[in-house]
């Protein structure tokens, strides 16, 4: 769990020197240069100034939310292939811990046992511990350079979308985006072994908190693509984790034994 909680802590740290870093303060534009912005930033910018201006005559809130939509679709299979390992890991993980439980000597001999029979298990399951960061690793990218393109096209900052301006913090859109964030980790967290782990508990409040507190200094138009992401994991963990838990555990009952 420690290495899990380190492989969240160390992603969470690079998407904020991302974030924080790489021209971030400045508008960006077809004369932007530079790798990130040439080939990230830039082309979400055009799609969603396309969309706002040719098709919607200036709709930018909907623009956001058709390309954040659009984004999510894209990773779905990236997040089913997360999903999938996740669920293989915390399914089990009563084998694991009872493998902890049989060598817990910590000498060397008894560790290394530890390791093989811990090998074993995830070869007998098909699981692969690592499979589950990869996916996270690859969407990190995309969904910061659509931060960046929402942050840093001006043209945005100018419009609103139902009660808010797109430019200007909402606190509205803040409490929205916190609530949104807290359903979102508590049915991800549902019926999972780490659900009743205290660390895990923490980052269940920790989080919401977190991006709540982001969306009242930001853009509403960030709170925007934030809220809709959410709703959308919602719904993909509404429908597809939990018909995939249930498939899992109808699969490797056995498992569990």
């Amino acid at each position: 769990m420690y290495k899990r909680l380190f492989v969240v802590v160390t992603l969470v740290a690079i998407a904020l020197f991302l974030s924080g870093c790489t021209q971030i303060n400045e508008p960006i534009t077809e004369n932007s240069e530079g790798f990130w912005n040439s080939f990230f930033v830039y082309p979400l910018s055009f799609l969603i100034t396309y969309i706002a201006e040719d098709i919607f005559n200036h709709g930018f809130g909907l623009a956001i939310i058709i390309v954040t939509l659009l984004l999510r679709t894209l990773i779905l299979p990236l997040n089913i292939k997360q999903l999938k390992s996740s669920q293989a890991m915390q399914m089990i993980q009563p084998e694991l811990q009872a493998l902890r439980e049989k060598y817990s000597s910590k000498d060397q001999q008894t560790q290394q046992k530890l390791q093989q029979e811990t090998m074993a298990l995830f070869q007998r399951h098909g699981v692969n511990p690592l499979a589950g960061c990869l996916p996270i690793i690859v969407q990190m990218p995309i969904l910061i350079a659509f931060y960046h393109a929402i942050v840093r096209t001006e043209a945005i900052e100018n419009y609103t979308f139902l009660w808010f301006s797109l430019g200007e913090p909402s606190v509205i859109m803040a409490a929205i985006t916190f609530t949104t964030t807290f359903i979102q980790q508590k049915l991800m967290m549902a019926g999972s072994p780490a659900a009743a782990n205290p660390q895990m508990q923490v980052m269940l409040y920790l989080m919401p908190v977190m991006i709540g507190a982001f969306a009242l200094f930001f853009p509403a138009a960030l709170a925007l693509y934030w809220v809709v992401g959410n709703l959308f994991m919602i719904a993909q963990t509404l429908l597809i984790r939990r018909p995939m838990m249930k498939q899992y555990e109808k699969d490797n009952g056995g498992s569990k034994k």
